[in-house]
């Protein structure tokens, strides 16, 4: 598995998949043929077909402006390795094509191609939850503490600036009111979430104020702003959410929030590498339900759960969000992706709770339900898996 900081990645929103890689993979390939007269660039399946509510040519034509562009759109297509291909070409005056690449966006903000996989950069030794915790069980060790043995030495630097970018997110997002960009004409609602949950007892206040978190970083996030991928753009407000309000609550010193982003970075990493992140591959059970495993795992921690009690968190909110599917209406990565964020983040915090109340001991382990939702992501078909083409997508446009 890789470094943490390919989890969490800083960048602009709205998707980490449709806008971040792709707009990298314009860099790199304009880096790699600076000269070219102009240049055309395919896209296939997934990114076809959500593309431009997801903004992915925008993404691209700032990355190679001024030089000429054309996007070719092909959602009835697709490449070999994954949904999210793209074919980057090289043109001549004659319009000629005189360099191809063909690269995938994976999810999170991963690239890949045919002779680089996604996961190039191994820092973490083992792989799955089993072996994981037969390692604690020998070592002593803790989630955190396999990050601090593994990762590289400015880990926690990069953790206390994706903390900082999560909170500022958080904090613009609830102090930010007005419609956002595209389609749908869709009210930014943090603000009034907050607003409305304080009003309430304090003993019922907890969801109303968690649910408003995450409205605040989605909704960032759907207006391109900056946040962080947790593991996605389409995912970001979970964690974030769960964590601001753990901070509120708990009062937890700073480094207690980076060891539980490091806990959750690897239940993350586990998602990513043993399944996928990626709702163009899985759909939102990848995407949603990842973050909320990580940040239940996350939560678990900072009230003082045992590594059992923390992996069984992680597993409950992951096999509850099993089929979730990625249906974006319009292409845009608001509904129902920004009520979703929502819901997660209360339900990792459910899960956390139930895990204290238990021993941590279980019959269905981590590593099987990430095995399941691989297999399940694999079986939905393509209408489900972020093309638009079906479920909430299509029931919009019937009734619109």
């Amino acid at each position: 598995m890789e470094s943490l900081k390919k989890l969490y990645r800083i960048g602009l929103g709205p998707s980490s998949s449709h806008t971040m890689a792709p707009s990298r993979a314009a860099k790199e390939f304009l880096a790699a043929h600076p000269d070219a007269h102009s240049y055309r660039v395919t896209l296939f399946s997934s990114l076809a077909a959500t593309g431009k509510g997801h903004l992915t040519d925008k993404a691209i034509e700032e990355a190679i402006l001024p030089k000429p562009l054309e996007i070719v759109w092909k959602e009835e297509e697709s490449l070999d390795l994954h949904p999210n291909g793209m074919r980057f070409e090289a043109l001549d005056e004659t319009g000629t094509s005189t360099a191809t690449h063909e690269v995938y966006s994976v999810g999170g903000g991963a690239l890949m191609t045919k002779d680089s996989p996604a996961a190039s950069d191994p820092v973490y030794p083992l792989t799955t939850m089993a072996d994981i915790l037969d390692f604690f069980n020998t070592s002593g060790q803790s989630f955190w503490e396999y990050t601090a043995s593994y990762d590289s030495r400015d880990i926690w630097d990069h953790l206390d600036l994706v903390w900082e970018t999560m909170t500022q997110a958080l904090e613009r997002g609830l102090n930010t009111d007005g419609i956002l960009p595209g389609s749908l004409g869709l009210a930014r609602k943090a603000g009034q979430l907050h607003a409305r949950a304080n009003m309430l007892r304090p003993e019922v206040s907890g969801d109303g104020l968690v649910a408003s978190y995450a409205y605040a970083v989605a909704e960032e996030n759907a207006d391109k702003g900056v946040i962080v991928t947790a593991p996605t753009c389409g995912a970001c407000g979970v964690v974030p959410a769960v964590l601001y309000h753990l901070s509120n609550t708990l009062k937890p010193r700073r480094m207690a929030i980076l060891k539980a982003l490091a806990t959750a970075g690897i239940i993350g990493n586990l998602v990513k590498f043993n399944a996928s992140i990626s709702g163009a591959e899985v759909g939102c059970q990848g995407e949603v339900g990842t973050a909320c495993a990580m940040a239940a795992a996350a939560a678990t921690q900072l009230l003082g759960g045992t590594v059992r009690q923390i992996e069984y968190a992680a597993e409950m909110a992951l096999e509850h969000h099993l089929g979730l599917t990625c249906d974006p209406v319009d292409g845009l990565v608001q509904i129902p992706c920004i009520e979703r964020n929502a819901h997660a983040a209360t339900r990792a915090i459910s899960c956390s709770h139930f895990a204290l109340l238990s021993d941590g001991v279980h019959k269905i382990s981590f590593d099987q339900v990430t095995a399941v939702m691989k297999e399940t992501g694999q079986a939905l078909p393509s209408l489900y898996r972020e093309t638009s083409g079906g479920g909430l997508a299509k029931a919009y446009r019937k009734t619109d």
